[in-house]
């Protein structure tokens, strides 16, 4: 492998709601940070939940949907991808979302078979 010691590669995992995901995509590309995996997924927080009612029948939903969203960087810091994604996704309310930050071991690009940071 041929990872270098002083970059770091970090995976940037973020929950948000469906309808932000276009002002985080745009914060992401301004931050330098166009690479992406989105994912439709559902979860429950502290976002409160709703009741509703289906043919006479009153509900709970208490899964919201959400969607995930997976960005490797190595070139730019973390943190700039975990403010511009905090910049798109922000309304203030409850069931905003969560931002992680995790350590990457190691990248591999399949094509050509390179290792490391030059892997992302």
């Amino acid at each position: 492998m041929s990872e270098s010691a002083d970059t770091e590669i970090k995976m940037v995992v973020a929950y948000i709601r469906p309808d932000k995901l276009g002002d985080v995509k745009q914060s992401l590309a301004e931050a330098g940070a166009p690479s992406l995996t989105v994912t439709n997924v559902s979860g429950r927080g502290s976002q409160p939940a709703k009741k509703g009612q289906w043919r006479g029948e009153e509900y709970t939903v208490d899964l919201h949907q959400k969607v995930k969203i997976e960005c490797v960087v190595a070139d730019i810091p973390a943190g700039d991808v975990v403010d511009a994604i905090q910049e798109g996704a922000n309304t203030g309310e409850p069931g905003d979302g969560k931002i992680f930050v995790l350590p990457v071991e190691s990248a591999h690009q399949i094509r050509t078979g390179t290792t490391g940071p030059d892997a992302v």
